[in-house]
């Protein structure tokens, strides 16, 4: 079947069957790119566009975007968390009351909507709450002034 007859029994138009893609040479937009990308680590396409618009590259986002995925680059990505390395010692299991006591602060709302907290100091070794603090605020400083705290200083562990 001749190219007409195809064209015409499908309905396509003939140019566009005839069509030939003609790319520009990249060679030195993708090098300035992979630099630009090589010295800021933490810059996308987007910002390498700017920047190499600057420079003087006349380049669509488009077209930047597809020569950024091709050459395979990407924004790094930052560290995570630190760990702590190895293998971390149990938590002792306290023997005798005093031994270790541990703080929790526990939040709540009031029906008209405002906030409360409370600071419960519970004692490991015998699950005996020893201080029960409730105030709208809690600051440090009131903390440190609850009856039980100075006492502490003298416990072998404290967790939070």
């Amino acid at each position: 079947m001749s190219e007409r007859r195809a064209c015409k029994a499908t309905g396509f138009c003939r140019m566009t069957i005839r069509y030939k893609a003609t790319r520009g040479n990249d060679a030195s937009l993708r090098e300035r790119m992979k630099a630009i990308a090589g010295e800021r680590r933490r810059f996308g396409y987007r910002r390498l566009h700017v920047l190499l618009r600057r420079e003087g590259f006349r380049v669509n986002h488009k077209r930047l975007f597809r020569l950024y995925r091709e050459e395979r680059l990407m924004v790094r990505r930052r560290g995570g968390r630190k760990r702590a390395i190895g293998t971390r010692a149990p938590m002792m299991i306290p023997m005798r009351p005093n031994e270790r006591w541990s703080l929790d602060f526990v939040a709540d709302q009031m029906t008209d909507g405002r906030r409360f907290r409370m600071l419960a100091i519970v004692d490991d070794c015998t699950r005996e709450c020893l201080t029960l603090v409730a105030d709208t605020s809690l600051s440090g400083m009131r903390v440190a002034r609850s009856e039980l705290l100075p006492e502490i200083g003298t416990v072998t562990e404290a967790t939070m």
